[in-house]
């Protein structure tokens, strides 16, 4: 999947994701003391937004411009347009305005381990020592025991590895395990197994 094909998935005017924080990013997050963050391929940036109204100046970096025009739309509209900026670009080559940061999200970026790596591993070198680094993703679990998500299990990472991802780098995991999610549907939600990441900067 490339930037023309999520512009095309983007390009309406309705929300192709809810404008409601994903969950784990509103658990883990809240305790936290609001100060800069990167969003990770945000997208139309429910969370982004969240962290901003939380105090929080957030940079969201996608490669859709559709999809950051809805978000910057959606950051005025909840009053947060100054606190927020935008980089448009890959997650796997993308320069921060704003980093070194203190926190670097990155939620439900479904892709294969390889590109995974470069991303997690770019986001961590934008994050300051002491920061955070918080990730949440679709595992290979969810493809039999829970609902939604990608079906392809190669764009699905467990715990194992993201292990071995960053296996080397300068973080200290905090926490790394199955969660049980929550996926909305136009029935209503439905039960997803999605891993949670949350680590240190070293």
């Amino acid at each position: 999947m490339d930037a023309e094909y999520w512009n095309k998935k983007y390009d309406t005017d309705e929300l192709v994701y809810t404008d409601k924080v994903n969950m784990f990013v509103e658990e883990y997050c809240s305790p936290m003391t609001a100060g800069t963050a990167i969003d990770l391929a945000g997208g139309e940036g429910r969370n982004a937004v969240w962290l901003a109204q939380r105090g929080w100046q957030v940079e969201d970096i996608d490669f859709s411009h559709f999809a950051l025009a809805k978000f910057l739309k959606l950051a005025e509209a909840r009053g947060v347009a100054d606190k927020v900026s935008t980089v448009e670009s890959s997650a796997l080559n993308f320069d921060s305005n704003l980093a070194p940061v203190d926190l670097g999200l990155i939620g439900y970026l479904q892709i294969p381990k390889a590109d995974l790596s470069i991303a997690i591993k770019r986001l961590i070198a934008n994050i300051k020592p002491g920061g955070t680094l918080l990730g949440v993703w679709h595992c290979r679990e969810n493809l039999v025991e829970g609902f939604g998500g990608p079906q392809d299990p190669a764009v699905l990472p467990n715990v194992e590895e993201l292990t071995e991802i960053l296996a080397g780098e300068p973080v200290e995991i905090e926490v790394l395990k199955n969660r049980d999610g929550l996926v909305q549907t136009k029935d209503g939600y439905k039960p997803s197994i999605v891993v949670v990441l949350k680590a240190r900067k070293l």
